[in-house]
């Protein structure tokens, strides 16, 4: 222990190791000054690409980075000085979706020009972060340690999101836009936005707009189509995909409010609990044509809005007992022979994922759909899996590609105890899910096959919004969410096959964590200060 506790001392004044760790990383041992490094675009007319190069000029002009371990440190010795860094792109195209390569390599030598390579913008955004974070200021120098250095690095995992959930309680966009730019510093590319629920409808509507207006909690808690356009717009020119999600036909008591017509057990009281998840009940009523009309309407509506090839659907946690007891049900089951709650709600979800191919969309859906109902996706759909960990190798054995949610690991909502005003207890899903915990879940366990681990293409953590809003938004999602991004990204084995420990991440995530503090992201503290400082000193013995 106490060579390891050397080492990571060593560490800590040998080199900057980057947050996630890069897939390939060979260094040295020279220190160089890296005092105003200029970064300049060879050969590209990419205005996504002149925009990041912008964004990170000023993050470094800005940020004087000292990491905690070094805190005693005198200004270093240099043996030459960092020139430009100069990024070459191979193409101009911007097209963004999972299958965007993310790729890049970047060498900086013990003196002159940095380089950085990509395939796109993209590969050259992730590279940016990762050149921002080799910069360290010492005792009022600024350097890069451990040059000459060679990264080549790519992701895991094509889907490495967040799911935020700004309908139970409201998000404003400048919130928004501060959770992409820290995605952005954890190489993250997919905000899942939980846009509407049973709570509110905050999103405009031109289809409906009574939606917006009976099912906002005010006026000044909406999107705008505008508002929507620039955090997508915000989004993209980080890499970061936006995926609308509109839960159906469950979660939607607030369409309700405007048309109650198609819709079954509004607000049950005081036994909401046979009806629905959590108050307030209701669902669409899948025996009355005009609810799929509408379902289908606003999905040709928001497929136009939203610019991601793939659009959730939902289909989570729908109660049967709602459509059982529902008088349009039970004439609708009387009146055709063989039609059951079951045989309705599958041709509801033929209906919406048939609506979702033909805007040339991805169906993306909550593992229900796929396991608790008599439904056969489409084989392209992506299956979020959040029961509990095995649904994940479920969902690859029968072909589907799956999203690692489990809200074992993943819900960074838990661990604040019942929310209910007459229930003193834990909530469904305590306890909290420390840091620890979500850095050591593996989305590829339980899986052997070579093709089925391939079918494994995201992960995501959840922020549901019962008991969090724009007060508490940043310290419940940072640094965890970090933790599940390097896992994403790096995945939990190194080139050598070694599997990474939080034990010896921790000082690279202390380095993280107060590097986006810094940035302006208000992550909470993994420790003490004195831990920080003092690597390997607060380990359980």
């Amino acid at each position: 222990m106490k060579v390891a506790v050397a080492l990571l001392g060593m560490l800590s004044c040998a080199a900057a190791f980057p947050w996630p760790y890069p897939a390939q990383f060979d260094h040295s041992n020279c220190t160089i000054k890296a005092d105003s490094p200029t970064i300049v675009a060879k050969n590209s007319g990419s205005a996504l690409l002149n925009s990041a190069i912008s964004r990170y000029t000023a993050i470094i002009a800005k940020e004087r980075f000292w990491p905690p371990a070094d805190y005693k440190l005198k200004k270093p010795e240099t043996t030459g000085t960092l020139g430009k860094l100069l990024v070459e792109v191979a193409t101009d195209s911007e097209d963004l979706n999972m299958e965007t390569d993310e790729s890049y390599t970047l060498d900086i030598p013990a003196g002159g020009d940095a380089t950085l390579k990509a395939n796109t913008v993209y590969g050259a955004m992730r590279g940016l972060e990762t050149f921002s974070q080799l910069l360290a200021t010492i005792d009022g120098q600024r350097v890069v340690r451990g040059t000459p250095l060679h990264i080549e690095d790519r992701p895991a995992l094509a889907h490495r999101g967040i799911s935020l959930d700004t309908a139970r309680n409201y998000y404003p966009v400048s919130d928004l836009k501060r959770t992409l730019d820290a995605m952005s510093y954890n190489k993250m590319n997919v905000l899942h936005w939980h846009v509407v629920d049973a709570q509110s409808w905050p999103i405009e509507s031109k289809t409906y707009p009574e939606l917006q207006t009976n099912g906002a909690y005010s006026v000044d808690m909406r999107y705008s189509y505008k508002d929507v356009g620039d955090i997508i717009q915000y989004g993209r020119e980080r890499g970061i995909r936006i995926i609308p999600e509109f839960d159906i036909p469950g979660h939607t008591f607030i369409v309700g409010q405007t048309l109650p017509k198609i819709m079954s057990c509004l607000d049950k009281q005081p036994g909401w609990d046979k009806y629905a998840a959590e108050p307030p009940s209701g669902q669409l009523n899948i025996a009355k044509p005009e609810a799929s009309e509408f379902a289908i309407e606003l999905i040709n509506e928001y497929s136009k809005l939203f610019t991601d090839d793939v659009f959730h659907l939902g289909g989570d946690e729908v109660n049967r007992n709602c459509w059982a007891e529902d008088p349009d049900v039970i004439e609708y089951i009387s009146s055709h022979a063989n039609a059951t709650v079951e045989t309705l709600l599958a041709d509801f979800y033929t209906q919406v994922h048939n609506a979702v191919a033909k805007q040339k969309k991805i169906g993306m859906s909550w593992e229900e759909t796929l396991f608790h109902s008599e439904y056969a996706p489409p084989k392209d759909t992506l299956i979020q899996a959040w029961i509990d960990e095995q649904s994940i190798p479920k969902t690859v054995a029968k072909g589907y590609r799956s999203i690692a949610s489990p809200a074992s690991s993943y819900y960074l909502d838990c661990g604040h105890g019942a929310w209910l005003s007459n229930l003193d207890g834990n909530s469904w899903c305590d306890p909290f899910k420390s840091w620890v915990h979500v850095y050591n879940f593996d989305p590829w366990a339980n899986v052997t096959d070579p093709e089925q681990q391939k079918l494994i293409v995201g992960a995501e953590v959840a922020l549901w919004s019962e008991q969090s809003d724009t007060v508490t938004l940043d310290k419940y999602l940072w640094p965890r969410a970090a933790a599940m991004a390097e896992v994403a990204w790096s995945s939990k084995t190194d080139s050598t096959g070694h599997v990474r420990t939080t034990q010896e991440v921790v000082q690279r995530l202390h380095d993280q964590r107060f590097r986006m503090v810094g940035r302006g992201i208000g992550a909470e503290p993994l420790q003490p200060l004195w831990c920080a400082r003092n690597p390997g000193h607060c380990l359980l013995p």
